[in-house]
């Protein structure tokens, strides 16, 4: 059987993720890598109906109003879906899955609700939730765009003004994201780009380099 690779592209609100995703893409595509790109939340499928309705506030307009372990579900709920209804055959076919975001990301976003104190705990209880209870595949390889809080929150000023959902609204929110994601990043080894440097955004191509040489030592193994 082929060798499965899962990678995972991470990255908190404002952090340049989608253009990342879609410069890795394009790389791969060049690179005549044989891959199937998932992007999640599925915001157009029935599966994310109950994540949708946290996201636009219906549970309660601060995203801590629904806790951490309730507001995982949501989001695991779309994945499985996901998983059962598009991409289980090329994973278990040896087909590279490239993720925007995965189960990673509820680890960074909703451990931002609990104390620093309870981050592995819950990590823990997520990824036995997801990739054992659930039986989805772990990711191969994470990479963690690292943008400071105060420039994401900077750029999703600019593209969204007050019209975000309620995590691109809270300023102190993505402070505890950013937080949470560097301890994650240590714990569990996984790859850490920097995004900027001396208070500036560093430039794409240059982010994306960096952002090929992890992805391709995981393909080279």
């Amino acid at each position: 059987m082929s060798e499965k690779h899962l990678i995972v592209l991470e990255g908190t609100d404002g952090s340049g993720k989608s253009t990342q995703a879609e410069m890795a893409c394009r790389a791969l595509a060049e690179a005549g890598v044989d891959y199937k790109r998932l992007t999640f939340p599925r915001y157009q499928e029935d599966s994310s109906m109950l994540l949708r309705m946290y996201l636009r506030g219906d549970f309660g307009s601060h995203p801590g109003d629904v806790n951490a372990y309730a507001a995982s579900t949501f989001f695991a709920v779309d994945r499985y879906a996901s998983y059962k209804t598009d991409w289980q055959a090329d994973f278990e076919a040896g087909r590279t899955i490239f993720c925007d975001r995965y189960t990673t990301s509820n680890a960074v976003h909703q451990s931002s609700k609990l104390e620093e104190s309870e981050l592995l705990a819950f990590a823990k209880w997520l990824f036995h939730y997801e990739y054992e209870l659930l039986g989805l595949p772990a990711p191969t390889c994470v990479i963690y765009l690292d943008m400071p809080p105060e420039i994401s929150f900077q750029m999703l000023q600019k593209r969204q003004g007050e019209s975000g959902d309620i995590h691109e609204l809270d300023h102190d929110y993505l402070r505890r994201c950013h937080q949470r994601a560097a301890s994650l990043c240590e714990a569990y080894g996984w790859h850490r780009i920097s995004c900027a440097e001396h208070g500036e955004i560093r430039p794409a191509e240059a982010i994306h380099a960096d952002v090929m040489a992890a992805l391709f030592r995981e393909l080279d193994k």
